[in-house]
């Protein structure tokens, strides 16, 4: 696609990743023009492959579920936790918490899922753009104007009515406007590869995501299985920990594994297939998501730990939300930080339950296993934050039990 010298799209969205895309494709579906611009070529490389069930719902209003049914994604049906000394929780399965029937959800290859969204933004009429660096050109904190730098040096110019953040850790507004506030206690580091031939379970439990803490819980592992008998597998750990002693991501990797014996069994088989690679997981959030005329959704508006797989759906989600904040702006003409961002109250409460539970994790004293077996009547809540299903007050009374410990 051209862009003509100093075009206006009724909204500009940076950053083609599943929040952006989301936006996207919901608010062109509604007949505004819009522009997804994205620096990168589609596909390209990028962690979080696994998908947790409330993103079916966003998936199915995008129109997506038969895409995904006929892709080559193993099919996710439930998570299971290992703790530091091998012993390993009972299955949450998602069956009787997944609202569309489905009872499962996918482990995804993020370039080729990424790329199904953008396919299918334009399909519902945005205009993409790859490969493309935008500048603001308006005077913060407008965010109205826009300098677009193609990879061969062309440049065009766009206005938009309004523009929306998507993009990611380097949250252009929350960076530009210096509002970004690191989380204090989860300032965590990842290492992560992909390994092929690895032990897999059998029959539905064969796409599970697993969990397993390291020796004296200083890390965790992720166990993530994909297509072509390939599983992701990733490492967490505070940064300090991690990487203390300047050594290579494959090193820290390796010396994780040899504190972690259940990772070492399903592994004991396979052979690594990528690099090994190192990523910061700085929890954060943007004092403000939205203001006249803009507003942030996905990363660019905060990141929250990965351990509960949470980060692919909240870029669902907080696209969905924000595309219908937006086309409700345009309906009332009104484009104040209050219209744009009036869905994020909602979604900041739903992100507290996955951040408390974050921090559970973390903890120490806690397990799964016993915090069940004290407050046995508190597993749905508990699934139904696994599942995603966290925007809903019921939720309170399992985590005041929580904040008194297990």
């Amino acid at each position: 696609m051209s862009i003509a010298s100093a075009t206006h799209f009724d909204v500009v969205v940076a950053g083609a990743g599943p929040a952006g895309s989301t936006a996207a494709a919901l608010i062109a579906e509604n007949g505004h023009s819009v522009l997804l611009v994205e620096r990168d070529a589609m596909p390209r490389l990028h962690v979080g492959e696994s998908l947790i069930p409330a993103a079916n719902e966003v998936l199915q209003r995008l129109g997506m579920i038969d895409t995904m049914l006929a892709s080559r994604f193993p099919r996710k049906h439930s998570v299971q936790f290992v703790s530091a000394s091998g012993h390993e929780s009972a299955p949450f399965y998602f069956d009787d918490f997944e609202s569309t029937g489905l009872g499962h959800t996918w482990q995804v290859i993020r370039s080729e899922f990424d790329e199904m969204l953008v396919e299918n933004a334009k399909r519902l009429g945005a205009n993409v753009l790859c490969r493309t660096r935008l500048r603001v050109m308006s005077t913060a904190p407008e965010f109205s104007a826009f300098e677009l730098i193609a990879e061969d040096g062309n440049t065009s110019m766009v206005t938009c009515d309004v523009f929306v953040d998507a993009t990611g850790q380097s949250a252009l507004i929350g960076s530009t406007l210096g509002i970004k506030e690191v989380d204090p206690v989860l300032k965590n580091a990842t290492v992560w590869t992909h390994y092929r031939g690895a032990q897999r379970d059998s029959g539905r439990d064969a796409g599970a995501t697993v969990i397993l803490h390291s020796k004296d819980k200083e890390s965790w592992f992720w166990y993530i299985p994909l297509p072509d008998d390939v599983v992701s597998v990733g490492c967490t750990g505070a940064l300090e920990y991690m990487f203390d002693a300047g050594l290579r991501p494959q090193d820290i990797l390796d010396r994780e594994l040899l504190r972690c014996p259940s990772m070492q069994c399903r592994l004991h088989n396979a052979e690594r297939v990528a690099p090994v690679r190192a990523t910061k997981d700085f929890s954060y959030k943007c004092q403000r998501g939205a203001g006249e005329g803009w507003v942030m959704v996905g990363d660019a508006y905060g990141f929250i730990d990965p351990v509960y797989s949470s980060g692919a759906f909240l870029a669902l989600k907080s696209g969905e939300m924000a595309a219908d904040s937006i086309v409700k702006a345009f309906s009332d003409n009104n484009f104040s930080k209050g219209a744009l961002g009036a869905w994020q109250p909602e979604y900041d409460q739903g992100v507290s339950h996955f951040r408390k539970l974050v921090y559970a994790f973390y903890d120490d004293d806690f397990n799964f296993n016993s915090f069940l077996a004290r407050f046995p009547r508190h597993k749905d809540s508990l699934t139904n934050v696994l599942v995603g299903n966290v925007f809903t007050p019921e939720l309170a009374t399992m985590f005041a039990d929580l904040a008194r410990g297990s």
